[in-house]
């Protein structure tokens, strides 16, 4: 029982502990992208420690789940865990956790499922609004010219994803300004930004009361902006996309004195224009591995008994 407790509680941990630092941390706004696999790795670990602590809390509950895990192990393996020494909170830790994973998975098929109901609809009233022209495939993959008087560009995603463009940003963008805007739409759709944004929606939405889960919702938005911008400002500078986004946006109030619609906006020109330098290659590289290393230690945990048995 011990070691579905100190899973449990590892889980519990980083649950609590982690958002704080990778929120604070200084390198997040230079590295987007590797603030992005970081904050995966990290909620990976808590589902995985979760779902070790159901499935040994399950083994010492019901002798029918432990025969089934245990089956090819020795049996200084199985004694190793002491799976007949627990009372019923076994029991009651595995099926609590078992209903957190289906109701994860249920908020996690609640969230796709009205993301598309979103997209049919989005789609919909794009196609009443830009009829296809004789012989254009329905589903053939484009950019949408869309009569507007408010500047906008944005993507939308699916099996194949569209640039949407109104004619107002077609008057106000000029040039490589235009072409940064674009690029920046087409960061989201290479990298499947809605993917992470799914996910941790689902997730915060299932359980708002879990500080990672909510942090990782909310970093989510920024940082998948933050990599697109640097996608864009990689081809075209990063001084061409702080004027493309003041461009599509200064009409909207988010630039004035109070806080406007958007908050994040003057926050990503700001760093676009402080163009602060990139962090090395080998540190990059440090944080990536540090990062993929969380998820091993609740495995690490759940095998210690193990390897001290066959050791």
């Amino acid at each position: 029982m011990w070691v579905s407790l100190a899973l449990f509680l590892l889980g519990l941990l980083t649950a609590l502990a982690a958002p704080r630092p990778l929120s604070r941390a200084d390198w997040v706004e230079r590295e987007p992208v590797v603030a992005l696999w970081v904050w995966q790795c990290v909620v990976a670990a808590v589902l995985l420690s979760f779902a070790l602590s159901m499935t040994f809390s399950a083994s010492a509950a019901w002798q029918a789940v432990r025969g089934r895990l245990f089956a090819p192990a020795p049996r200084a393996v199985v004694d190793a865990y002491e799976l007949g020494t627990t009372g019923p909170w076994s029991a009651v830790l595995a099926v609590a956790l078992a209903a957190g994973g289906v109701w994860s998975g249920a908020m996690l098929g609640r969230e796709i499922g009205l993301a598309r109901a979103r997209l049919r609809r989005r789609r919909h009233d794009l196609l009443a609004r830009v009829p296809l022209l004789p012989g254009e495939e329905p589903d053939g993959e484009r950019l949408v010219v869309l009569e507007g008087e408010r500047a906008g560009a944005w993507w939308m995603p699916g099996p194949t994803p569209r640039l949407v463009v109104t004619t107002a940003a077609l008057r106000r963008l000029k040039g490589r300004q235009l072409d940064a805007v674009l690029a920046h739409e087409q960061g989201h759709a290479r990298a499947r930004h809605d993917w992470l944004l799914h996910c941790s929606a689902a997730l915060a939405a299932g359980f708002p009361g879990v500080p990672v889960f909510a942090a990782f919702r909310e970093e989510m938005h920024r940082l998948v902006e933050l990599a697109a911008d640097d996608v864009a400002s990689r081809r075209f500078g990063r001084l061409t996309v702080a004027l493309a986004l003041v461009g599509l946006n200064e009409e909207r109030g988010v630039f004035g004195p109070g806080p406007g619609p958007d908050a994040g906006l003057p926050q990503r020109v700001d760093r676009l224009l402080a163009a602060a330098p990139r962090l090395t290659a080998g540190r990059r590289l440090r944080l990536t591995a540090t990062a993929s290393l969380v998820p091993v230690v609740p495995v690490l945990v759940a095998f210690l008994p193990a390897f001290g048995a066959l050791g």
